[in-house]
């Protein structure tokens, strides 16, 4: 393995993106982490993973103490979106054993099964706290924002309701966002229109469903059955992903153009998904190549600072394919995240060998 990947350097950039992460960055809506929505979600379950591999007790009381300081603002926030920070409750109750995370999980968990808007095949509408609305839109983005936390909370109480919607919602996006051509996933899905809308294959909603699939797969098993098919659709976007990755590693941020820019982003999710597909079983060992070729370039992105350069800013499904090469670049707490979650799983990798 390339010296540049060793347990020393990936420790030192993965304090460095985690220290980065938790530092004031008041009013800067891709920083800041204390308001409640996507954003801060996926920073708040990479910390999360950064714990899990680490365990170390400042990152978990730094986790419940963000949680309790920023709760009261979801009061009003019931979309689709802002459901990603409550994919840490399940965790952080099974740690502190205080009852607020589970009867608020268990209340959201309620909220997403019985009244969560969803389109006409029966998937959750993608809902934003932004002034926006996509009627009946199928977004791969939902997958890691919402149905990780219903997947955690099935684990954390046993209901098998839980799991069979984490479950049909993994089915139910596969099967409509995927390109049977290449195997990998357009951004959306449009039931009214019945299309793809742009048809972009856009790297990052390819990305949150390559972590999630394999996450959402540890936390059902036992608890419900998950059909072949679903699982043979992720194995071939998976495969998919991996014949799109360029010769520097990473992925363009619509990976079936080679012109445009690379993504950070993307291209860390997709290598952690890997790692954690390789891990499940779902591909073959040797598919690590290609996520070790990413973090190398994954690495060289990141500043002395912490901060992870080359990510795109936030983007809904966009009107053209040409429109997702002008969304501008710069650090945001998913960005940090996907990649302090491939550098948390690289990490956890090392201590099971060393073992």
């Amino acid at each position: 393995m390339p010296t540049t990947l060793a347990s020393a350097h990936l420790e030192q950039t993965a304090s460095q993106i985690y220290g980065y992460m938790i530092s004031d960055h008041s009013g800067n809506w891709g920083l800041d982490i204390h308001h409640w929505d996507w954003v801060p979600g996926v920073g708040v379950i990479s910390i999360l993973a950064y714990f899990e591999s680490t365990q170390k007790p400042e990152i978990l009381n730094h986790l419940t103490s963000w949680a309790r300081q920023n709760l009261h603002k979801s009061e009003h926030l019931k979309v689709i979106n802002s459901m990603a920070p409550f994919a840490i409750f399940p965790a952080l109750y099974d740690h502190t054993k205080d009852p607020v995370f589970l009867e608020t999980a268990e209340r959201i968990g309620k909220w997403m099964l019985t009244e969560a808007p969803r389109t006409r095949e029966g998937a959750f509408e993608h809902t934003v706290t932004e002034n926006a609305s996509f009627p009946e839109q199928v977004w791969a983005d939902t997958i890691f924002m919402a149905d990780l936390f219903l997947a955690r909370l099935a684990r954390l109480t046993g209901e098998t309701a839980y799991a069979q919607e984490a479950v049909n919602q993994l089915d139910l996006h596969l099967r409509l966002l995927q390109d049977d051509r290449s195997g990998v996933l357009f951004h959306g899905w449009n039931c009214i229109a019945q299309d793809h809308m742009s048809a972009a294959r856009w790297t990052r909603a390819n990305a949150w469903i390559a972590v999630a699939t394999p996450m959402i797969l540890q936390e059902i098993e036992g608890l419900a059955q998950v059909p072949e098919e679903t699982l043979e659709r992720y194995r071939a976007m998976m495969k998919g992903l991996i014949r799109y990755q360029q010769a520097d590693g990473l992925w363009a941020t619509v990976m079936d153009q080679p012109d445009y820019y690379p993504e950070t982003s993307g291209s860390a999710g997709i290598a952690c998904g890997i790692l954690l597909a390789v891990k499940r079983g779902l591909l073959d060992p040797s598919s690590k190549e290609a996520a070790y070729r990413a973090a190398e370039s994954i690495l060289s992105k990141v500043l002395p600072s912490g901060e992870v350069t080359g990510v795109s800013g936030g983007t809904p499904v966009m009107p053209t394919i040409e429109a997702y090469n002008t969304i501008p670049c710069y650090p945001t707490l998913y960005g940090q995240g996907l990649v302090l979650m491939l550098l948390s799983e690289m990490l956890e990798k090392r201590k099971e060998t060393a073992i």
